[in-house]
């Protein structure tokens, strides 16, 4: 194949080792099992740059599904749960998955279904924004339940980029009207 694309047809390794010094190119095998092998003339040092800032791009643009964790007790007070339950939140609406763990000590071992009521208690709470994707079981001292969100995580990062573009657009306006 010449630099352009079109084809030149079956010539010789010396005669295209010869038109691509003649073009200031690189002779490039493309296909090495076919009979007889396919060779192209490129710039072999703009195509590899090309591809990584291609791959590049394509890792920027991928999201990262990351598992936070939130442990609990089973004789939790009120308050302490509606804090655990807001970063719960605040993790789901940032496109995360959130691994819940309540952790029994001693005595509260006998007792895992007030760990099961509390998670459910949680998953209740949580429903709007996400649902459970593995439910509670029990795991030695532990009981463990993942919840993960509606949205994806690049949906979330989108609304809160919008979000975040509305507030400065707000704030852009109002001292002109002042």
């Amino acid at each position: 194949m010449g630099p352009n694309g079109e084809q030149v047809g079956i010539v010789s390794i010396h005669d295209a080792l010869k038109l691509a010094q003649e073009a200031d190119l690189d002779l490039v095998e493309v296909a090495a099992t076919a009979r007889p092998p396919v060779c192209k003339l490129m710039d072999y040092g703009k195509f590899k740059y090309e591809s990584a800032m291609k791959a590049r791009e394509a890792r920027k643009n991928q999201a990262h599904t990351i598992i936070k964790e939130i442990k609990l007790r089973p004789k939790i007070d009120p308050h302490d749960y509606e804090t655990k339950k807001g970063h719960v939140v605040r993790f789901l609406k940032a496109g995360d998955k959130v691994k819940v763990t309540i952790m029994f000590r001693g005595r509260e071992q006998s007792r895992p279904e007030l760990g099961f009521r509390l998670l459910q208690r949680l998953a209740d709470d949580v429903q709007e924004l996400g649902f459970v994707e593995s439910h509670a079981k029990q795991d030695g001292r532990n009981m463990i339940m993942v919840i993960g969100p509606h949205k994806k995580k690049a949906e979330a990062k989108a609304e809160k980029a919008a979000a975040k573009a509305q507030r400065g657009g707000d704030e852009e306006t109002s001292p002109q009207e002042a």
